[in-house]
């Protein structure tokens, strides 16, 4: 059996069951499972999972945690972090988050709900007065901060878009990128641009976390980083988990797949993603004076994203009421939104499973999932007290290659 990484417990805030080993307060306790309990089996089809992977150079580097009702009961660092300096991955190593920020934020969000400063069917004018995108027709529509949430806005991603679409000539930031821009001038270009369809009428995956950040900063009158700080982090005690990394020597060097093997990843480097691109900006972790992206900006441990998942598996205390949760991990827009695939739909901050048998996965109903381009995926499925994170540094194997599903099955003994 692998050692247990003392720093995974600080970052994860878990209770590892080794003497003298004390828990780290006020995080939830997600205790470590005894030797003598963990899934053996589950354990060498995951390693299997991970090595090759790693031997056919689809992925670099992998931290991989598998948690059962609260027990951590898989974890392993595996590959390299810098593969040309030789340093090896650990289970503390600092993630670019990309959309793995979204939790995090919404999360954020729904405890200013609860708080009464936000309520999800006021109009985005009450906050930032003047984005207001219009539709094709000229016509100017009111979006909702639910809309936003849900990612039913019309707003879309420069990402998910061909060259010639009106974000790249306006300039529009995903929020990965080094823009040089403030969060106020991103709104601006984007408030510029025609929606894609009548806000509420149909799904689409968004910039519209990154107007909400903008929204967060305006209510609270603090940044977005204090607020994700105060409301969600600092009760959780994560110190890793924020939009600058705190130890940059831990950051994991981000790659490229590609053929032989995955390659270095660049600043401002142009992905392909299908037939559009992804732009990005691997130094924007280090960067102060980078505008804080709410759907992309933050970096973390491995650990703090499933002491999140964890804490909202379990119902959201110290963070949020267990009603709010609930109302986060309930499909908000339909399965017809197939927003992983058929039988997918949305809540407030992920994906939920609506149809298994659709969907063709072992999960179970109700399962929340989401993951990063940068290289990640994760998943929780409540009814089987599962939480599973795979983070690495490899773009876009991590995100949705063969890996993840190879992963998943794993995990569930396919």
């Amino acid at each position: 059996m692998r050692p247990w990484i003392s720093s995974l417990a600080v970052a994860a805030s878990l209770v590892l069951a080794s003497p003298g080993l004390a828990a780290p307060p006020p995080a939830p306790a997600i205790a470590a499972a005894p030797d003598a309990a963990l899934d053996a089996p589950m354990a060498a089809r995951l390693d299997k999972v991970v090595d090759t992977a790693l031997a056919e150079h689809r992925l670099v580097g992998t931290v991989v945690l598998v948690a059962r009702d609260g027990k951590l009961v898989y974890h392993r660092a595996a590959g390299l972090a810098d593969r040309e300096a030789g340093r090896p991955m650990r289970e503390d190593a600092v993630f670019r988050f990309s959309s793995v920020t979204k939790p995090f934020v919404s999360v954020a969000v729904m405890k200013l709900v609860e708080d009464g400063k936000l309520r999800l069917d006021d109009p985005v004018t009450q906050w930032l007065p003047d984005f207001r995108p219009k539709l094709a027709d000229g016509t100017e529509p009111v979006i909702t901060l639910r809309q936003l949430l849900n990612h039913t806005s019309g707003l879309t991603y420069g990402l998910a878009e061909a060259p010639s679409h009106p974000y790249h000539r306006l300039g529009v930031s995903d929020g990965i990128d080094l823009s040089g821009i403030t969060l106020d001038e991103n709104m601006r270009r984007l408030g510029q641009a025609p929606l894609a369809f009548p806000p509420g009428s149909a799904w689409r995956y968004s910039l519209a976390i990154d107007v909400l950040g903008s929204v967060v900063e305006k209510a609270a009158g603090k940044s977005l980083p204090q607020v994700v700080a105060e409301t969600v982090t600092g009760p959780l005690g994560l110190t890793d988990a924020g939009f600058v990394a705190r130890d940059p020597a831990r950051l994991a060097t981000p790659y490229v797949n590609a053929q032989p093997e995955p390659t270095r990843m660049t600043d401002n480097q142009d992905v392909p993603l299908g037939p559009t691109a992804v732009r990005f900006a691997p130094s924007r972790a280090t960067d102060k004076t980078a505008f804080p992206s709410g759907g992309a900006g933050m970096v973390g441990t491995a650990g703090d994203v499933l002491a999140l998942l964890e804490t909202v598996r379990k119902g959201g205390a110290p963070i949020l009421k267990a009603a709010t949760v609930a109302e986060m991990m309930k499909d908000q827009v339909g399965p017809q939104a197939a927003t992983q695939g058929p039988g997918w739909g949305f809540g407030y901050g992920w994906a939920v499973l609506d149809d298994p048998a659709v969907a063709k996965t072992p999960q179970a109903a109700g399962t929340i999932a989401w993951g990063g381009v940068y290289g990640h995926n994760w998943f929780v499925d409540a009814k089987n007290g599962l939480t599973v994170v795979i983070m690495t540094n490899t773009a876009f194997e991590g995100m949705n290659g063969p890996f993840t599903a190879q992963v998943r099955d794993a995990v569930y003994g396919r």
